[in-house]
């Protein structure tokens, strides 16, 4: 990856993060953001890792794992309610687009990295989670050109599904509800 790229991946997670909503329909239309919005994943997964380090190694790979799988189940999950259940007339966008607005929607994400600090990480790590959902909501909204009332609820329903998908997988394989 070239300094351009990774330059446009900071630049469009800052701008995320502040909720542009621009940012989200050029995120949206652009193939190439979804290996950007993977790397946003991946690099909030490692943040978190370092951040919950005391979990040891099984943690560490079960947690980037469970990042990936969870960011993937979700836009699907939010793809199908928003645009079968919820979805409207002038409600647009694919799997793919979502994907990528949602992966980036994770940025916030990052300041699970200070989970490690006692008595103070747990606060950062909360604020970022807090602060994701409100940019998925937006993701959502702009990604499949929704009232902010549907995409709230588009994201409930679509999160309460993913956990429940999440706590099958654990059975199966046996790591408990990681996702």
């Amino acid at each position: 990856m070239n300094r351009a790229s990774t330059n446009s991946i900071i630049d469009r997670a800052i701008r995320v993060v502040k909720l542009e909503p621009r940012v989200f329909n050029v995120i949206a239309r652009d193939p190439a953001a979804t290996q950007q919005a993977a790397i946003v994943v991946g690099v909030v997964a490692i943040a978190n890792a370092i951040g919950g380090a005391g979990e040891g190694i099984g943690g560490i790979v079960v947690g980037l794992i469970s990042a990936i799988l969870g960011w993937l189940i979700f836009a699907g999950m939010a793809w199908f309610f928003g645009t079968t259940i919820f979805g409207t007339p002038t409600t647009h966008g694919n799997w793919e687009s979502l994907l990528r607005t949602l992966g980036y929607a994770q940025a916030p994400n990052i300041l699970g990295f200070f989970g490690f600090i006692w008595v103070v990480g747990w606060l950062a790590a909360f604020i970022g989670a807090i602060w994701s959902v409100v940019v998925s909501v937006v993701a959502i909204r702009e990604t499949l050109d929704f009232s902010t009332g549907r995409a709230v609820i588009t994201a409930i329903i679509a999160w309460i599904a993913t956990a429940i998908v999440a706590g099958i997988l654990g059975l199966i394989f046996g790591i408990g509800i990681a996702i």
